[in-house]
């Protein structure tokens, strides 16, 4: 299926919303989203078209790393929302895929996320604790993944990664 991935704007805000409610078990993620389009500085929010349909919604805000502040250097992935009739269909690979690209646009240097390994592995995640980098102990370790973005830059970061205080009360 073609689809057209491109930023998100105003008039998207419902149907993104609606997505992320009908992508997860709860309301809690689109919830997040309303948030963080608020709160987040330099946020990338990107959305997956099909037609004059909105299909997927990817966002991405600034994390610190380590004793770094949180800045557009280094990103999260999260949420990844796909709509339930559109899922396995690549959607969600072109928003990973065209998102990591506006983040390098954007001069960010890493980007983490919390989710399945073989599914994130295919864009270059890997195990975030290989690197020294941590979220909140080590249960999330065989979930929580880091993608370097410019070579060379994870020797600079170690430590627990921070999201923004919505994801983090979430």
């Amino acid at each position: 299926m073609d689809c057209i991935i491109r930023p998100e704007t105003p008039d998207d805000y419902a149907r993104v919303h609606e997505i992320n409610k009908l992508a997860f078990e709860t309301d809690s993620e689109a919830v997040l989203v309303d948030g963080l389009r608020q709160e987040a500085q330099n946020a990338i929010s990107l959305v997956a078209t099909m037609g004059d349909d909105v299909v997927g919604h990817v966002l991405f805000t600034p994390v610190s790393i380590g004793d770094t502040n949180a800045s557009p250097a280094t990103m999260g992935l999260a949420p990844l929302a796909v709509h339930p009739e559109f899922q396995d269909h690549g959607v969600g690979g072109e928003l990973v895929k065209q998102g990591l690209d506006a983040c390098a646009a954007a001069a960010a240097e890493v980007v983490v996320t919390l989710g399945h390994p073989e599914y994130y592995a295919r864009f270059g995640f890997t195990p975030a604790v290989e690197e020294g980098v941590s979220y909140v102990g080590s249960d999330y370790d065989s979930f929580f993944l880091i993608k370097e973005l410019v070579p060379g830059t994870l020797e600079f970061f170690q430590g627990e990664v921070k999201y923004h205080r919505l994801i983090e009360e979430l």
